[in-house]
């Protein structure tokens, strides 16, 4: 991975292939790997970018508190600097919805958005508003192997080959840089906003992903010109549990957009 020193972090990142700019942006607690199987198929046609998010992989987060505006500043200095006017963001997860901050942001380089499993609001019910500090404080209560352990856990249900990469990613992180950047996560709010994306959205959720499956239907209706589909056999890691289905409608998409 290479390095960019950029708002006052080190940013690492990748570019894979030449074509037409895809930017890939993962989940809280991963890494830019999580789309090694997307990146392989689709880097024949498309410049696939795949990026750490501050505090993930190898990239630096600094102390203090963390400002969510942060993250798509990040994904723009990138752009800027790879000269990219303007792409095609994929995420997954927090990675979605940094896609989507994107989107409202800065509306003149998003071509299109591919969200997968997002959300858009960590206040979205009643459930949310409560659940959203209690598990900020367990978070911070419990050991940090177990928090890792439990996750990769959640995340290997479907692909058991996910537990090794999700422990791996975790790795990466220390404690105080997993809270300060979750603390931060949650404080991302795109719900009053999301009409202002006005490029065309692909909507992705996997058949058994209960984690973000409540929001799907109002992120789809707020967000004009958008698209919904089912991932089959898949939960919140979508793009590693069907890999296959989730790189064809990326590719789908793309091609649309031509």
């Amino acid at each position: 991975m290479k390095k960019l020193k950029v708002n006052d972090i080190e940013i690492s990142y990748n570019v894979i292939g030449e074509g037409d700019p895809l930017i890939f942006t993962h989940g809280h607690s991963m890494n830019g790997q999580q789309w090694e199987p997307q990146i392989k198929a689709l880097c024949k046609e498309y410049q696939c970018v795949i990026w750490d998010v501050r505090g993930h992989g190898s990239s630096t987060l600094p102390p203090g508190k963390g400002n969510p505006d942060d993250f798509s500043r990040d994904l723009v200095a990138l752009m800027d600097y790879l000269n990219i006017e303007k792409a095609v963001l994929c995420g997954l997860s927090m990675g979605g919805h940094i896609s989507v901050q994107c989107a409202i942001h800065y509306p003149e380089r998003v071509s299109g958005l591919i969200l997968i499993g997002t959300p858009y609001t960590n206040r979205y019910n009643w459930f949310e508003k409560y659940a959203t500090p209690i598990s900020l404080l367990s978070l911070r209560l419990l050991p940090f192997h177990w928090t890792a352990s439990w996750i990769a856990s959640a995340m290997s249900r479907i692909n058991p080959a996910n537990k090794a990469y999700v422990l791996e990613s975790f790795q990466c992180m220390t404690k105080a840089n997993f809270l300060a950047h979750w603390e931060a996560n949650l404080k991302m709010e795109s719900g009053p906003q999301l009409h202002k994306v006005s490029c065309p959205t692909m909507i992705l959720l996997g058949s058994h992903d209960k984690m973000v499956a409540r929001q799907q239907k109002s992120l789809r209706k707020g967000i004009p010109h958008s698209e919904y589909y089912t991932i089959p056999a898949a939960d919140h890691l979508t793009n590693r549990d069907n890999p296959k289905a989730v790189t064809n409608y990326i590719h789908q998409f793309m091609k649309a957009m031509e």
